[in-house]
């Protein structure tokens, strides 16, 4: 049935219709008015059973007559849904940062630059590590992210939330671990988790629930009722991730987590770190190179304020670590080391030759002259070595040389862009 001859069928019901709820209304109100709630519902009912209903039928017979003269092509809103939905692939590869800095910089007073012009994007999930000597403008940064400072110069996001807002939106996006955390030492750990959980507007079961979850993540389920007071250095640190993440944060800011731990509290708290990996981005600062390597996809090294470089670790070692020879002497030896870091410092490949009581390190810059140069050199120098290899540069190789390079003269800094195909900076 087409749509004039809907309308000429419906036209005179709706006019006869709407004449019997005038006259309804009219015999409501002259009845007694303990009765009126009741006739008012039925009148609702029979409007829309008799009036509105119709009305639906015209409309949506119309739109579907529209779609069988255009043998079946999707109307103007689907088409505009799949164009959107087109776009998806786009925007997720553009917008996948999770922290992004544009000329962030903080200045103190007059002359002194804490943080100059900085640049990053970090991507979503990753493990990122942000490195630098004491003084290089670390704690500064992590504190412009997170709102705990205003920015001199340049713009951020953080989740998606430009630094500098007031609502609120930033603090429960994130989650943050100072240097130095302090907790109220007569409380227990579960009392501290379910305050910080109360602070972001949980309550009831679900504050129950998500604080059972992260005690059972940084695992302190058995010592959740002993006083803080009580806890050990590495306990702290893992209660201190615990109230960072209550919140869920979609980024969580760890400034020097491991610093002042012991190797096996560093251990702990690095398992806790790399199981995050995934569920939330890890932004952890820090100078302990050994353990960034061990857990961070990708990492940044600031100096003096300044962005040095930039890059997931393994194009940063394949890039910039030089060939390292080791020599280690035979015992009962007087002077070996001498002798051998005498004969390599002066050849013309050798950039750098260090010791240590019992080893020399050759830093080359060919390694195709030097590998077969080093063995003759050894041989004329009379020691005789225990062990002889070519060892894998590590990153404090990469991050001193690439610190003392920069020295006061900082370059522009060098970012290695590939984010890499699992999502997290390796390839």
């Amino acid at each position: 049935m087409d749509a004039p001859t809907i309308a000429l069928v419906l036209v005179p019901l709706v006019l006869l219709e709407l004449s019997l709820m005038g006259y309804a209304l009219y015999d409501l109100f002259q009845e007694d008015r303990r009765v009126r709630g009741e006739k008012v519902i039925w009148a609702l009912v029979i409007v829309f059973v008799n009036v509105i209903g119709p009305l639906i039928y015209l409309f949506a017979g119309r739109d579907e007559s529209r779609g069988a003269e255009t043998g079946g092509v999707a109307s103007a809103p689907s088409a505009s849904i799949a164009a959107i939905l087109a776009t998806w692939p786009t925007l997720s590869a553009t917008q996948d940062a999770a922290v992004t800095t544009t000329n962030l910089t903080k200045r103190y007073g007059a002359g002194i630059v804490a943080l100059d012009h900085l640049n990053l994007a970090v991507p979503s999930g990753s493990i990122f590590g942000f490195l630098g000597p004491n003084g290089a403008g670390k704690t500064t940064t992590l504190r412009l992210l997170t709102g705990l400072a205003t920015a001199t110069d340049g713009t951020a996001t953080v989740a998606g939330v430009r630094i500098g807002g007031t609502d609120g939106r930033l603090a429960r996006n994130i989650g943050y671990l100072d240097q130095d955390p302090r907790f109220y030492p007569w409380m227990r750990g579960r009392e501290l988790l379910v305050m910080v959980g109360q602070l972001h507007g949980l309550q009831g079961a679900a504050l129950r629930q998500r604080v059972g979850e992260v005690l059972e993540i940084v695992g302190l389920q058995d010592a959740a009722n002993r006083r803080i007071g009580g806890y050990s250095g590495g306990m702290r640190q893992r209660l201190g991730i615990g109230q960072a993440l209550i919140n869920q944060p979609r980024v969580l800011f760890l400034d020097e987590p491991v610093s002042s731990l012991d190797p096996e509290g560093r251990r702990d708290i690095l398992e806790i770190i790399s199981r995050l990996r995934g569920t939330a981005t890890v932004f952890m600062s820090t100078h302990i190179l050994n353990d960034v390597e061990r857990v961070c996809d990708r990492v940044a090294i600031l100096h003096l304020g300044h962005l040095v470089v930039e890059g997931p670790i393994d194009e940063l070692l394949d890039r910039y670590a030089q060939p390292i020879y080791e020599l280690v002497p035979e015992p009962q030896q007087p002077g070996a080391i001498d002798r051998l870091a005498g004969v390599m410092r002066g050849q013309p490949w050798a950039h750098d030759v260090q010791t240590t009581p019992d080893t020399v390190r050759v830093f080359v810059n060919d390694p195709k002259v030097a590998g077969p140069a080093i063995l003759p050199l050894v041989v004329s120098s009379g020691v005789g070595l225990a062990r002889y290899e070519r060892a894998r540069p590590s990153l404090e190789d990469v991050f001193l040389r690439l610190v003392a390079e920069s020295g006061s003269q900082i370059t522009p800094p060098v970012t290695i862009p590939a984010w890499g195909l699992d999502g997290r900076g390796r390839r």
